[in-house]
């Protein structure tokens, strides 16, 4: 078993280090006043709290539940946006790619990329972005055990990805319903890879509220605190100033304003357990 986390570098960010990173923005790209609002107010809350932010932002939302959902600018509004939103506030960006082809040119403009849940066994997608000399973090899918995430990790490196992230985002639960099993965090960064907590999309309820995925808001606080007790190396978030009028994922994005309180929480445990975690950090068993 592999004892030993590999920091993964976006950008100047390094996660996998001392410090807990954010990456947080607004599901899809709606527009690109939005994501300088987002990035900036964001932004300026983590430099106050100490925490190094990652920008994110969807160009195209390609599992939506109806046809007729907004899906996003597309790839090529998309990347201009996410470019000028880099260009303002000098954040490192991560958005999410769907088909292979996407890969070269989405790379071209962010620092790391995103392989969404229902996609994380594609083996060509996964390639095509190990090829890019881009960070790859891969949401692990939720029909997925965290031990068979592995061969996931074995194909990005041997791929050539310069550096390899796992995200926790729930596990199916019977029908609408997604539950999180927070021993996947010890299993899975035991692989040797930085592991990211998605607490916004655990608390997804997919396709429960007819047309679109329902949630429940109201547990994302919860499950923040527990997953920086049990140790995580991130925490991924949607956010959203006005989350109901969010275009996608409204019943899951966390309210902008409340935010920072939120992550001076987080820090405040993980300042209280960072050493018991880091004395431990690799030495959780891997399930057979």
């Amino acid at each position: 078993m592999n004892n030993t986390v590999t920091p993964v570098n976006v950008a100047d960010t390094v996660i996998g280090g001392r410090s807990l990173v954010l990456i947080a923005g607004p599901c899809v790209i709606e527009s690109e006043s939005l994501c300088l609002q987002v990035a900036q107010t964001v932004k300026a809350i983590c430099e106050r709290l100490g925490i190094p932010y990652v920008f994110k932002a969807s160009f195209d939302k390609a599992n939506r539940t109806s046809l007729h959902s907004f899906r996003g600018p597309g790839l090529e509004e998309g990347l201009r946006i996410l470019a000028e939103v880099k260009r303002q506030t000098g954040l490192p960006l991560t958005t999410d790619i769907h088909e292979p082809w996407q890969a070269e040119p989405v790379a071209q403009v962010v620092d790391l990329l995103q392989i969404p849940a229902f996609l994380c066994r594609q083996t060509d997608l996964l390639v095509a972005a190990a090829r890019t000399g881009k960070p790859v973090n891969v949401k692990k899918g939720q029909f997925m055990a965290p031990w068979d995430m592995r061969h996931v990790v074995e194909k990005l490196r041997a791929s050539g990805a310069t550096g390899v992230l796992l995200t926790e985002r729930g596990v199916s639960f019977g029908y609408n319903t997604l539950v999180v099993d927070f021993t996947s965090l010890p299993q899975m960064r035991a692989l040797g890879v930085p592991v990211v907590f998605d607490a916004t999309h655990s608390v997804q309820m997919p396709a429960a509220a007819g047309a679109q995925s329902g949630g429940r808001r109201e547990f994302i606080p919860h499950l923040v605190r527990a997953a920086v007790a049990v140790g995580v190396d991130a925490l991924f978030m949607e956010v959203h100033p006005d989350p109901e009028k969010g275009l996608s994922d409204p019943a899951t994005m966390f309210p902008l304003s409340e935010l920072e309180a939120l992550l001076a929480q987080a820090m405040a445990i993980r300042r209280a357990v960072e050493p018991d975690l880091s004395a431990t950090a690799g030495y959780f068993p891997l399930a057979p």
